[in-house]
């Protein structure tokens, strides 16, 4: 069978080196037993490999060529291929108890697809794979650097990020614009944030959105002007230099303001 065309509405580049596949494979090896979510097969250069290491597979693939290529090339692969959008799945209808998720990602709905991850962090105790370089790079971002924001702070309360390493693009089809890198997301042993959950997400985006204002100023649009402690320490901060504790203790003091005033920001 000819191979799959790849597709830019579908933000196709299909990895050629197996090497690299490998090594994206073996991010999971201490989860054998867990069963495993593949998003993105293409032409299964990752699925052989996670095949090979007999863990208990399914995979979403939403272009109907490459459904065609796996379920002709990979018999192994029969009743486990789901023909679906993954952004679009209902996860707890295929698994009922824990799952880890990897695929080398679309890199348009790379994003979405960690927040999608997220909704389902007492379900996945790993997630890992290859996105833009500039996206890993966010989603591992440590507190005062520039890739640090919105994505850093609401994955890392639930997972410890790691950025393994970087894919040049010349080993893809057709080559990316952009470096790619692997990234190994493993859930850390958090059960409860110890603060309001949509609240905790409002001041994260909240003060990011300004993020070159201090907190003092970016906070306005959910503190007021009336909030009496402006002077505390943490409001000459700005929202980079903050870590992901320091953004539940900030949502515990928004909290107990706005109960005060009788006041809720809007979602």
């Amino acid at each position: 069978m000819r191979l799959v065309k790849p597709k830019k509405a579908l933000g196709q580049h299909f990895l050629k080196d197996l090497q690299i596949a490998r090594r994206i494979a073996d991010t999971l090896a201490e989860y054998k037993g867990t069963p495993v979510l593949e998003i993105g097969p293409g032409m299964g250069v990752l699925t052989q490999f996670l095949l090979e290491a007999e863990h208990d597979l399914k995979v979403v693939e939403l272009d109907q060529e490459s459904v065609a290529y796996l379920e002709q090339n990979f018999p192994d692969l029969k009743g486990r291929i789901i023909p679906a959008d993954f952004l679009k799945l209902d996860l707890s209808s295929l698994y009922k108890g824990p799952f880890c998720v990897i695929g080398n990602y679309p890199y348009n709905i790379s994003s979405q697809i960690f927040f999608k991850v997220l909704d389902y962090k007492d379900q996945i105790p790993c997630c890992s794979g290859m996105i833009q370089k500039e996206v890993a790079e966010r989603l591992a971002g440590k507190p005062g650097s520039k890739a640090y924001g919105i994505i850093s702070v609401l994955l890392q309360a639930w997972y410890d990020i790691e950025y393994l390493f970087t894919v040049s693009e010349s080993v893809f089809d057709p080559p990316p614009k952009v470096k790619s890198a692997v990234i190994k997301m493993t859930r850390n042993g958090r059960t409860a944030l110890g603060c309001d959950e949509k609240l905790f997400k409002t001041v994260v985006k909240t003060t990011f959105n300004q993020r070159r204002k201090t907190l003092r100023n970016s906070i306005k649009p959910i503190l007021g002007k009336e909030f009496p402690d402006y002077a505390l320490p943490v409001f000459d901060k700005r929202p980079e230099q903050l870590s992901v504790e320091q953004f539940i203790e900030l949502t515990l003091l928004v909290d107990n303001w706005l109960k005060t005033a009788g006041a809720r920001p809007e979602e």
